[in-house]
């Protein structure tokens, strides 16, 4: 089921359990009219249970009042196609991410993806700005109690990708990358400049392990993105990611490399 990213998700749980109050609804009454359980209304009032766009769809039809949750969510929340990857990741206990061009939105700092962001000029700057705290706020699933194992694989070009007025940003981009490499969770692992052509050059993936076992992919492209659960597809990013991880560079000579664009970013 799809996730609604906190600090989202907290202002719209808030806003469900005034709308049901208001309404004269119980948690039992409310929850039949919605498709749930009394005890599941508990969880997600509590905060216990994620609130999932299932339940979203489910308070509009309880409260007959023309889907406006949905629309909400969707006019301040990220983009409804990525809502599912959301909840993947939130509960994964392993992480695989693939980016071939840019650094992956789980390792972006705040300036790095105000810039990505900004590059769809058909996006307002209140969008943007909904957009990048929806993204930081994704970065507590590295600093957890119990994180996940985060392995990432970028191409070199990423690191280099930098501009007059984007050296600052890159910069800061690669020393934050060095600082969260060190985590004992989470392997960065590059794919260098020399490497040549590679498969991984199709486009970015990732891969999310939950915890049921089960590993769900998520592919991006110019029109938005999707979720794959079914077993070819998820094969052949298999494969794919064990073609792009053998490309890279080990842990320790990655960090190396890390720091050596650091230095030259730095010298600039």
């Amino acid at each position: 089921m799809s996730g609604v990213p906190s600090p989202l998700a907290d202002f719209i749980v808030s806003e469900i359990r005034r709308a049901r109050g208001s309404s004269g609804m119980t948690q039992e009454t409310f929850g039949r009219s919605a498709g749930f359980s009394a005890s599941h209304v508990s969880a997600v009032e509590s905060g216990s249970r994620a609130l999932t766009m299932d339940f979203v769809k489910g308070t509009d039809r309880a409260l007959r009042n023309g889907g406006f949750f949905e629309r909400l969510v969707a006019k301040l929340g990220a983009p409804s196609w990525f809502l599912p990857w959301l909840d993947a990741e939130r509960g994964a206990r392993q992480l695989r991410l693939f980016e071939p061009l840019l650094i992956p939105g789980l390792l972006q700092t705040e300036n790095y993806a105000r810039v990505v962001m900004r590059l769809n000029d058909l996006m307002s700057t209140e969008e943007v700005d909904q957009r990048v705290s929806g993204r930081m706020s994704r970065h507590r699933i590295l600093t957890s109690e119990t994180p996940p194992q985060v392995v990432v694989v970028l191409d070199e070009s990423a690191l280099h990708r930098a501009g007059e007025e984007f050296s600052v940003v890159i910069a800061e981009q690669v020393a934050h990358l060095i600082v969260v490499a060190e985590l004992p969770h989470v392997h960065i692992h590059v794919i260098p400049a020399t490497a040549g052509p590679h498969i991984g050059l199709s486009g970015p993936f990732a891969l999310a392990r939950g915890k049921d076992g089960r590993w769900v992919g998520h592919l991006e492209n110019q029109l938005g993105g999707i979720v794959v659960d079914g077993q070819d597809e998820l094969h052949i990013l298999e494969a794919r990611w064990e073609n792009v991880r053998t490309e890279a560079l080990p842990r320790r000579q990655s960090l190396d490399l890390l720091k050596e664009v650091q230095n030259h970013h730095g010298s600039q």
